[in-house]
């Protein structure tokens, strides 16, 4: 089979203008980007919001994955086109990639196979420019900051309590840690400061948290971004840019619509990082295709430990979302890979999940990403297990066949939307931080306690001082375990989840608790994704995927 590129570039798209008709909406409403995609406008949003029509919410999310991923992307996009194979009218709410792992070591997130969404080149890289402009609004911060150290500093701040860093969408470890200000007096006041990968900027959620234009505004201006010397909090409206943020990310708020490869409507909007971040795309989004279409599909980033428990708990709460199915992607390979190449034993990480998604009132149902090196044998060994959890399983052949081979899957998560009537949240705003954190930890990762480092104390009590208590909580863990140990796999116990620190993302609305060895900034790899892309004297790109 071709690769996923030439597959995308084989594919005939239709114009946006096509694609967008399907949803009910007019070139007036569009913002084109080209002939294959587009922004929608916000007077379009809010006359769709007005007409008071709720589609169906569907979650796509996964078991802890390997480093190759298990497929869920393309999942996603093969289970919306499947509904519509079937007649219905589906639309799909993806991130947008970030160009760190698209030349790291990931590789894209526009899916595979026959499960893409199109232009895939252009949605892979510059897109239709947000996360530039994110990263320009997250470093006209920094530099105002900088700025006002040097002019004088009227606000008192204190140059050691600094929390804002800038930002960069690209993987580059040299500057994670570094020291500006360097070459005397006219280059600024010399300190410590940090570079995080784009996506993980609280500009980053903060957008995709946004309801509309003023509501970004006003989340901005609540951004804490340094303590003076008394240890008070500073915001950016104390700075006086609020307005010059937003201006900057006017266009990039809007949401961008494409299309599949069967040419189902695909929103592709913001990417907040889901290790640091909640992982999911924006609000917006979700909301217009929620008013116009029957089904929505979208996906949260990593297992569902991570990306699911911060869909539900974050991003539900903020928009008042209620899903009625929930999919959890797996693999005989990842499973095999939990289970020490023993299936059986892989298996108990897939019941853990399982377990998790009741907790918030959902019963999954478990997409196997069908490869060809599986057997009938271990197929009928997942579904028996699953059995036990009340779960129903379906083959999926999106990545081969598209929509095709998603309509099993499709016709499952439909029935299951008919008996998913109670979904609510893990925990009440009402506890503390700390006690937030300890439910997260010891319901959905299954650790004995949490040990929170003196420094993580020290910065909880503050964010109490400041009055400051009733946010949920975001966990920033790696996605390769229920731990914060990536070694330990499958489905552990007797651990104890070590918080180092914690950050108060105020604008967003959440706190942020750093476990293990969580990177803002990650690396890139010995032999990193950028040495295979490349463009001929036609400007046709190779070598995505």
């Amino acid at each position: 089979m071709d690769s996923d590129i030439i597959i995308a570039q084989k594919t005939k798209a239709q114009p946006i203008t096509t694609i967008a008709k399907k949803l009910g909406l007019k070139p007036t409403d569009l913002e084109l980007y080209g002939d294959y995609k587009t922004k929608i406008k916000y007077e379009t949003i809010e006359r769709a919001a007005k007409k008071g029509k709720k589609g169906k919410l569907i979650l796509v999310t996964a078991i802890n994955p390997t480093p190759a991923g298990e497929g869920k992307t393309t999942t996603t996009i093969g289970l919306g086109q499947a509904l519509n194979r079937l007649g219905h009218k589906a639309i799909i709410c993806l991130r947008e990639p970030s160009l760190g792992p698209v030349f790291g070591v990931k590789g894209g997130a526009t899916g595979g196979g026959f499960s893409q969404v199109i232009p895939m080149e252009d949605i892979n890289l510059h897109f239709t420019g947000d996360l530039h402009a994110i990263g320009c609004a997250n470093n006209l911060i920094a530099a105002i900051i900088d700025n006002h150290l040097m002019q004088g500093n009227v606000l008192d701040i204190d140059p050691q309590k600094i929390f804002w860093r800038r930002a960069m969408d690209m993987n580059d470890r040299s500057i994670r840690n570094i020291v500006i200000g360097l070459g005397g007096k006219t280059n600024g006041v010399v300190r410590e400061d940090h570079f995080d990968i784009t996506v993980a900027s609280e500009i980053m959620a903060v957008l995709c948290l946004s309801k509309d234009l003023q509501d970004l505004k006003a989340r901005v201006e609540r951004i804490i971004i340094a303590a003076t010397y008394d240890k008070k909090p500073v915001t950016i409206k104390d700075l006086g840019i609020a307005g010059s943020v937003t201006a900057l990310l006017k266009d990039a708020l809007k949401p961008n619509l494409v299309q599949t490869l069967e040419h189902t409507p695909a929103f592709i909007h913001g990417g907040p990082f889901a290790n640091i971040a909640h992982g999911c795309n924006s609000i917006m989004a979700t909301k217009l295709a929620l008013s116009l279409g029957d089904y929505v599909v979208t996906e949260a980033g990593f297992g569902a430990d991570l990306g699911a428990e911060k869909f539900f708990d974050l991003k539900c709460r903020v928009a008042d979302l209620h899903p009625v199915a929930v999919v959890i992607v797996a693999s005989v390979r990842a499973l095999k890979h939990h289970g020490n190449e023993q299936l059986e034993l892989g298996l108990e990480n897939l019941g853990k999940h399982l377990e998790n998604m009741k907790k918030f009132g959902l019963q999954a149902v478990v997409a196997i990403n069908k490869f060809t090196s599986d057997t009938k044998e271990e197929h009928q060994l997942i579904i028996k297990y699953c059995k036990k959890y009340g779960a129903v399983v379906s083959l999926c052949e999106v990545w081969g066949k598209g929509g095709k081979g998603g309509e099993d899957l499709a016709k499952k998560v439909i029935a299951s939307t008919k008996v998913n009537k109670g979904f609510h949240q893990l925990y009440s705003l009402d506890t503390t931080l700390e006690e937030k954190i300890i439910t997260i930890a010891k319901e959905i990762y299954g650790a004995d306690g949490v040990k929170f480092s003196d420094v993580a104390k020290g910065q909880m009590k503050q964010f109490a001082e400041w009055g400051i208590t009733n946010l949920p909580v975001c966990m920033a863990k790696t996605q390769y375990s229920f731990s914060d140990n990536p070694k330990l796999l499958n489905r552990p116990s007797g651990f104890t989840l070590s918080v180092n620190s914690v950050r108060l993302s105020n604008g967003a609305g959440f706190f942020v608790a750093i476990t293990g060895d969580i990177m803002t900034m990650p690396g890139l790899p010995k032999k990193p994704a950028a040495e295979i892309i490349d463009i001929d004297s036609t400007g046709k790109i190779t070598g995505l995927s």
